[in-house]
C-alpha cells in the first residue's frame, strides 16, 4: 500500500491541505522528527477536484461487507456480515462504491474453500461488481478520476459497500446499468468457451443446459449468431418463452417434457456441441447424446455444489469408450485460465450490447417472495433464489439504490 500522503480519496477525513505533502527521500512523515529539509508539495492541490469530489456524498468511516468465517458449502453458514473501516486505495488502486454486485453459482464453491485450499478464513466474498470511483491512488489517476463508473471482477471482495480494486482490473462503463455486470463472468464464460472450445460451424446443433440462467442465455445467443440450431433446457414455460425471444430454436421445459426421450426422437443424429453446467444425470445424458465428432464443454456442475463433495455422482466408467466410438471430446472450462482472451471478449460483447445485438437479462428478484434484492444483506436471499432455480437471467443485487439528488447511482 502507498504511504498516507500519496493517497487520494474522497471523504471528510481527507483535507486538501494535506494531500500531496511529502518529505524528501529518506525521511519519515509519520515519525514526528523535524525534517532535514523543508516539506514541499508534489501535487498542485488546486487540481484536487480531479481526485476528490467534494460535491458528492462523503465516504463514511465504516461499511458493511460479507466475510467467509467458516468453510462450508452452505453460504449462510459460511458467510457473516461484518462492519469494518472503509479501505483506502493504494497507489494503483480505485475505491469503488458498489451499486450492483453479481451472484454466481461458484460463490458457494468459494465459501467452501474449493478453489484454493491453502486460503483459510476469514476472507472476503463476491467476485464481481459495478459502481462509482470515489477515491483513487496517484498512479491510478492516469486512467481514472472520481466519478467514473467502472465494472470489475476478481478473486473476492465484491460483496461489500465499498471495494478496493486494482485499476488495471477495472473496466470503464458508460452507465450504471446492471446489464454490464452480466458480461464480466457469465457472458465472458460463454463467449470464450464457445469460441475456443466449441469451434462452432454454421448448421451444427448446439445444446445449452440451464439455458435461461446467467451464462446459458449468452451461450444460446452466441451459438445462434454462429448460424447453429440451438436447443435450450429450462424449468418453466416462462423461461421457455424467454429462450424463444433470444433465438433458441427448441426450448425444452424438462418439468413437462422428458429430456432424454425428446433428444433421441428429435435429434437422432446427435448433438454437435453441448454447453453443460448442471452435472450428474444431465452430464451423462449429454455424453450419450453427442454426435460423431461432438464436443462437450463442461463449465460447471451446479447440481452438486451444495453437497459435501461438491459434485453429484457421474457414471463415467464407459466414458473413454463412448468418446472413442464417436471421435468426440469432453473439455472443461475455467475462466481464469483464459484471461488472455478476456479483454477481446469483453470489448466485443459491450459493442454488441450497445448495438442492441445482445440481450443481457438481469434478475434483481422483483418477483421473489420477499421482493427485490436490495442492500448487502440480500445477497443471502439472492444465493438461495438462484439455487432454487427461480432466476431468469443473471442474478444481481442492488447494493446501494440511488438517493435523492444522486444522478449516477
Amino acid at each position: 500500500m502507498t504511504s498516507p500522503p500519496m493517497l487520494l480519496r474522497l471523504g471528510r477525513r481527507a483535507a486538501p491541505s494535506l494531500i500531496g505533502r511529502c518529505r524528501a527521500a529518506g525521511t519519515d512523515t509519520l515519525s514526528g522528527v523535524p525534517p532535514a529539509v523543508p516539506r514541499r508539495f508534489i501535487i498542485d492541490t488546486s487540481y484536487s477536484a480531479h481526485f476528490m469530489d467534494f460535491k458528492g456524498s462523503s465516504i463514511p468511516s465504516s461499511m458493511k461487507k460479507l466475510v467467509v468465517t467458516k468453510l462450508s458449502q452452505d453460504f449462510r453458514e459460511a458467510v457473516s456480515v461484518r462492519t469494518v473501516a472503509v479501505p483506502t486505495p493504494g497507489d494503483a488502486e480505485l475505491l469503488v462504491r458498489n451499486r450492483f454486485v453479481g451472484i454466481n453459482a461458484s460463490d458457494i464453491n468459494y465459501s467452501a474453500g474449493r478453489y484454493d485450499p491453502s486460503v483459510k478464513p476469514p476472507f472476503d466474498a463476491g467476485f464481481e461488481g459495478i459502481g462509482e470511483v470515489v477515491g483513487l491512488g496517484l498512479s491510478a489517476s492516469s486512467r481514472y478520476t472520481v466519478g467514473d463508473m467502472v465494472a470489475y471482477f476478481g478473486s473476492g471482495g465484491a460483496f461489500a459497500e465499498y471495494t478496493v480494486v486494482p485499476a488495471k482490473e477495472s473496466v470503464p462503463v458508460p452507465s450504471m446499468k446492471p446489464e454490464f455486470l452480466t458480461l464480466l463472468v457469465s457472458g465472458a464464460t460463454a463467449y470464450i468457451a464457445m469460441k475456443r472450445l466449441g469451434n462452432l460451424a454454421k448448421g451444427e446443433t448446439v445444446l445449452v443446459t440451464a439455458a435461461a440462467g446467467g451464462t446459458g442465455q449468452f451461450a444460446v445467443q452466441f451459438a445462434k449468431q454462429a448460424g447453429c440450431h440451438v436447443i435450450g433446457t429450462c424449468s418453466s414455460d416462462e423461461k421457455a418463452g424467454f429462450l424463444k425471444s433470444i433465438g433458441c430454436d427448441r426450448p425444452i421445459n424438462y418439468s413437462t417434457e422428458d429430456l432424454a426421450k425428446t433428444l433421441r426422437k428429435e435429434y437422432p443424429q446427435g448433438i454437435d456441441v453441448v454447453y453443460e453446467s448442471v452435472g450428474g444425470s444431465v452430464l451423462e445424458l449429454a455424453v450419450n447424446s453427442l454426435a460423431n465428432k461432438g464436443r462437450l464443454i463442461v463449465i460447471g456442475f451446479i447440481s452438486g455444489y451444495k453437497t459435501a463433495a461438491g459434485i453429484t455422482p457421474f457414471n463415467g466408467g464407459m466414458l473413454p469408450v463412448k468418446l472413442l466410438q464417436k471421435s468426440a471430446s469432453m473439455r472443461g472450462f475455467f475462466l481464469p485460465h483464459f484471461i488472455e482472451d478476456y479483454k477481446e471478449a469483453l470489448k466485443s460483447m459491450m459493442q454488441m450490447f450497445a448495438k442492441g445485438e445482445l440481450v443481457c437479462e438481469v434478475d434483481c428478484g422483483d418477483m421473489a417472495q420477499e421482493g427485490r434484492f436490495v442492500g448487502l444483506e440480500s445477497v443471502f436471499r439472492a444465493v438461495d433464489y438462484m439455487y432454487a432455480g427461480r432466476n431468469l437471467g443473471k442474478v444481481v443485487v442492488d447494493v446501494a439504490p440511488p438517493t435523492v439528488g444522486d444522478s449516477k447511482l
